[in-house]
């Protein structure tokens, strides 16, 4: 405290901020990891052992690699560097190897690409406006922004505990919205483009950063009514865009175009075969979805309609990944979940083509698909629902309603992330850290909108109050029941989903 009180008064808590953070990620080193750390070793030895085109064939391990060209390449740059900590680590057959020196390096590479994402939000406070400047800093909605990106709650557990590289692929995405914010579209197309091979999540996005770009940068004015002026159009920045976006995916693509592999590049990219659900259910429609066919399924089979020989021995709350039949209601397929979300994102598309409202009217059409994805995307896992969170927290510091919606859609989502975190050890960590982020948040957004209306009603506030309980049952009482272990996870995700639909 004493050195952020110094750096503040010396105006550099920007910089006080990044180092605490960096200091607490150093902190959570030793914790549990995932079984994504292996994953994230073997793609480390399948790029520096294997040649190219090997890589996407590669599957001595079942962590096969299944993303993006760009990350293949970012692991082949890291491996160059992990052989000088453990060169055992870089062997494709040392399967679920680990040892003191392959933790450390892999820790700190995760730490250390997060300069990336310092720098994205750095970017990202220059484009918040001083209308509502405190006299204290603390109060200032640059410092609120840089402490709900910077020390977010989610991308701590999910990176540096449960393990992944989500910190500098999402300073990507908003360094992208930066440059939008500041009129640089041409860098804010290269860096999304950049950023899609790399993780193609980050499709469920894209609409709104294709409509947006076409809309306000493609169409160079508009009528007076605000409706769009058809003869502004302009190729040349057309052909500038698709130029871009094509040279980035030649960069990718065109390696696996030249060896004939890009149909076994997008099967691994796009396994259908995982099922409809991820092992633990993100709190979405298909959720309860699930949770209905089971419920009908159980009563089926005590009412004598359903005959139990005929009932799949596999079910949706198996836990496993892989693809399921439903018992009462029909199966679902990767079609139907695409067509429930280009329905769901169409009607925010439609407002940022026929409305458009700069920047911030794109912020909102992109946190709008995040959440439209999440909502009904097929295999969603929980952690997609940062998508739409760190996005979110730049509107929130900007209109009490939205910081509303920011806060319901934090402190609901960062709970859906609780089952990564299934380990003893790790229990109080994740209830601190998030009671910490939670209360930092609500307190610091209520004190930036004092002079409006509450930021939440009676009935938001019995809910989030009432995700104490449900933790205490789901983390002290379940286990002592007859459930199966992990479903009262998924209880809790499934109840989780009425927050995320009223969003």
């Amino acid at each position: 405290m004493a050195a952020f009180t110094i750096a503040a008064g010396t105006g550099n808590w920007f910089s006080a901020l990044a180092l605490g953070v960096t200091l607490l990620k150093c902190l959570l080193i030793p914790t549990y990891h995932s079984t994504d750390f292996e994953v994230h070793r073997n793609w480390l030895a399948i790029t520096h052992s294997l040649p190219i085109s090997q890589w996407y064939y590669e599957a001595t391990s079942e962590w096969t690699l299944d993303y993006p060209p760009f990350f293949a390449w970012f692991e082949y740059i890291l491996s160059h560097v992990a052989k000088y900590f453990d060169q055992e680590m870089l062997n494709v057959r040392n399967l679920n190897y680990s040892s003191s020196r392959t933790l450390l390096f892999q820790r700190f590479s995760v730490i250390f690409m997060d300069v990336l994402f310092v720098y994205a939000v750095h970017e990202c406070c220059k484009c918040i406006d001083g209308k509502k400047v405190g006299k204290e800093l603390t109060e200032k909605p640059k410092f609120i922004l840089s402490v709900l990106l910077l020390w977010n709650f989610g991308l701590l557990i999910v990176d540096h505990i449960h393990f992944q590289y989500n910190g500098f692929l999402f300073g990507l995405m908003l360094l992208s919205i930066a440059r939008l914010f500041q009129k640089r579209h041409m860098e804010g197309a290269f860096f999304f483009a950049v950023l899609l091979h790399f993780k193609h999540i980050y499709l469920y996005v894209a609409p709104a950063y294709g409509v947006y770009l076409l809309r306000s940068y493609c169409f160079t004015a508009n009528k007076p009514d605000g409706s769009i002026r058809w003869n502004s159009f302009s190729f040349v920045r057309v052909i500038s865009l698709g130029l871009v976006v094509f040279l980035v995916s030649a960069l990718s693509l065109g390696p696996f175009l030249a060896l004939n592999q890009l149909p076994q590049v997008f099967s691994r990219l796009f396994p259908f075969k995982r099922g409809l659900c991820h092992a633990y259910w993100a709190p979405n429609f298909w959720a309860l979805y699930n949770a209905l066919d089971k419920v009908l399924s159980v009563i089926g089979l005590k009412l004598k309609f359903l005959d139990p020989n005929n009932i799949p021995k596999a079910s949706m709350t198996s836990g496993l990944v892989q693809q399921f039949q439903h018992t009462v209601l029909p199966s679902v397929t990767p079609l139907t979940t695409l067509i429930c979300t280009l329905i769901a994102i169409l009607p925010s598309i439609f407002c940022l083509w026929f409305k458009p409202q700069g920047p911030r009217g794109f912020l909102r059409c992109l946190t709008l698909c995040a959440l439209s994805s999440f909502m009904f995307g097929w295999h969603v896992h929980e952690k997609a629902i940062l998508l739409a969170i760190l996005p979110m927290s730049l509107l929130s510091v900007q209109k009490a309603g939205d910081a509303s919606i920011f806060l319901i859609l934090t402190t609901t989502g960062h709970y859906s992330l609780f089952p990564l975190l299934f380990t003893a050890p790790e229990l109080p960590i994740k209830i601190l850290l998030m009671l910490l982020f939670t209360i930092y948040s609500i307190s610091s957004l209520k004190t930036l909108f004092r002079k409006e209306k509450p930021l939440f009603n009676w009935m938001e506030t019995f809910y989030l109050l009432g995700l104490g309980p449900l933790e205490v049952c789901c983390e002290f009482v379940f286990p002592f029941t007859s459930w199966k272990e992990g479903n009262g996870s998924r209880l809790k995700n499934t109840l989780l989903v009425p927050t995320q639909t009223r969003i």
